[in-house]
């Protein structure tokens, strides 16, 4: 489909330097770009591209000063990524939409499915299941009895929802993500051999959640595992059992949560965070990729390092870290020279 740059400025409110007619039928990286292209710019280290891309229209901010001729067209906005962002939602929703339920579906006659739903070939739609308006469901996923779904979600192939689990509206959930698996729970017993705890709880997510593939979310024990509302999970995250994640957090892969941790709202992760069980971390805290997690952190923290801890303290120590095999051979040459002055 195509747009000109008119009709993307038009929708960004943006400003046009050249030619309004300009016509693009796809989005590209600014350094890959051709004619056709619409692409952008907002890191600053990508700059000297853009006075020889072949993109046909290049999104950048309003502030954004040439120091050499750019032959493209250009579009001024408040801020390029944020726009960037408003026209690929655009542009995939100039897609054509799935619709229809397919005749190699299967569908209990208990269940409730909304208007305008898409429900894709080798899927399974359990006992009492509630399905909201505008919701897509791709091929070959499960969704266990109870299950709710609210309206516009969207949940790509080979999802797997298990029982009583509670999903809000304009959701989606990624390929392979697994909802309401049993949480790790075994109790000892004096022969030493493990008894399952049975997993009684669901899983609640709430509205605006982005759940990447392969990710996990275990059911609670008792009650539930919350996820609330406009919080994003990448890829391969596992979060255990009675676990809640607070509104707005965001965690890159493979963070690993174990049971009973609380999380607070607004939050950032970087990848392979660990955080231990029956934690409280607060609100606006943010953890480097790699930190290991054993305490409860207040808000606002900025943590990393394994034990985590504040990220400054971390930087300074690392410091000496990296020169411990300087300081380890600085030591020796003192103890030797105490050594001698003692032996005089």
């Amino acid at each position: 489909m195509e747009f000109t740059a008119k009709h993307i400025a038009d929708f960004l409110n943006g400003i046009i330097e050249g030619d309004s007619n300009t016509k693009v039928n796809r989005i590209s990286k600014i350094e890959e770009a051709s004619e056709g292209s619409l692409t952008f710019l907002t890191n600053p280290s990508y700059t000297p591209y853009i006075y020889k891309t072949n993109a046909s229209i290049v999104l950048v901010d309003k502030d954004f000063k040439a120091e050499q001729p750019v032959n493209n067209t250009l579009i001024r906005v408040d801020n390029a990524y944020n726009a960037l962002a408003q026209v690929l939602e655009l542009y995939n929703k100039s897609k054509p939409e799935k619709k229809g339920i397919s005749s190699m579906a299967y569908v209990s006659d208990l269940a409730k499915i909304g208007k305008n739903c898409y429900i894709g070939e080798f899927s399974y739609i359990g006992d009492n299941v509630e399905i909201g308006s505008n919701v897509k469901i791709y091929p070959q996923t499960f969704i266990g009895d109870n299950v709710k779904i609210g309206a516009k979600s969207i949940v790509y192939a080979g999802v797997k929802i298990y029982e009583n689990t509670l999903i809000g509206k304009e959701c989606t959930l990624h390929a392979g993500a697994v909802l309401g698996s049993d949480g790790f729970g075994f109790a000892i017993q004096t022969d030493r051999n493990y008894k399952k705890i049975i997993q009684t709880g669901n899983v609640v997510i709430e509205d605006y959640v982005e759940i990447g593939s392969n990710t996990t979310i275990d059911r609670a024990t008792i009650g539930s595992t919350i996820i609330k509302k406009g919080v994003k999970l990448d890829n391969l995250i596992q979060v255990g059992h009675n676990v809640i994640i607070g509104e707005n957090t965001v965690m890159a892969a493979q963070v690993g949560i174990a049971g009973s941790t609380k999380i607070g709202k607004n939050c950032m992760f970087g990848g392979q965070v660990g955080i231990s069980g029956h934690l409280n971390i607060g609100d606006d805290v943010k953890m480097a990729a790699k930190s290991g997690v054993g305490s409860n952190i207040k808000s606002g923290e900025i943590i990393m390092g394994s034990p985590a801890i504040e990220a400054n303290n971390f930087k300074k120590s690392y410091v000496h870290f990296r020169n411990f095999e300087k300081l380890v051979k600085r030591i020796d040459e003192l103890e030797k020279e105490l050594k001698n002055v003692k032996n005089k």
